[in-house]
């Protein structure tokens, strides 16, 4: 059997499945049968956002926290700096001119030659005319 096909979750993404418990992608990322990658800096716009989580989610601060652990127990937290400069220099120059915070994910699906899980449209519009396509699709069976 072959390793499940490796995902980067963008922070928009995880920032959705905190809202609630019982959403799409909080099912996807708890049991599909992929491997799930985050960078670093998500997890800390991910903290800088906890307020506005809890507000909107309408969920306790303990309840958003448990089910932070339960997603984060999924994925692999990958080291940014472990990305090879010319490649994060490549997402760059792929990023710029559309939204350069989303560097860091386009990197890190480079460099595990992974698929892209985001709902920003425009970066997907941008990210294709100029080559790259390996987005992952939540709404396809795992």
């Amino acid at each position: 059997m072959s390793d499940p096909q490796p995902i980067v979750i963008d922070t928009n993404i995880l920032f959705s499945a905190l809202l609630r418990s019982e959403s799409r992608f909080t099912r996807v990322i708890l049991d599909a049968d992929y491997s799930f990658f985050v960078c670093e800096s998500t997890i800390v716009e991910l903290f800088k956002h906890k307020e506005r989580i809890i507000q909107i989610s309408k969920l306790s601060e303990m309840e958003v926290v448990r089910l932070f652990y339960t997603l984060l127990r999924r994925v692999t937290v990958y080291k940014e700096e472990l990305i090879e400069p010319e490649i994060r220099k490549g997402a760059y120059n792929l990023c710029a001119d559309i939204d350069e915070t989303d560097t860091p994910h386009v990197a890190l699906a480079i460099h595990l030659d992974a698929l892209l899980w985001t709902g920003d449209k425009s970066l997907k519009r941008g990210l294709r005319q100029k080559g790259f396509d390996r987005f992952f699709d939540h709404n396809q069976p795992s």
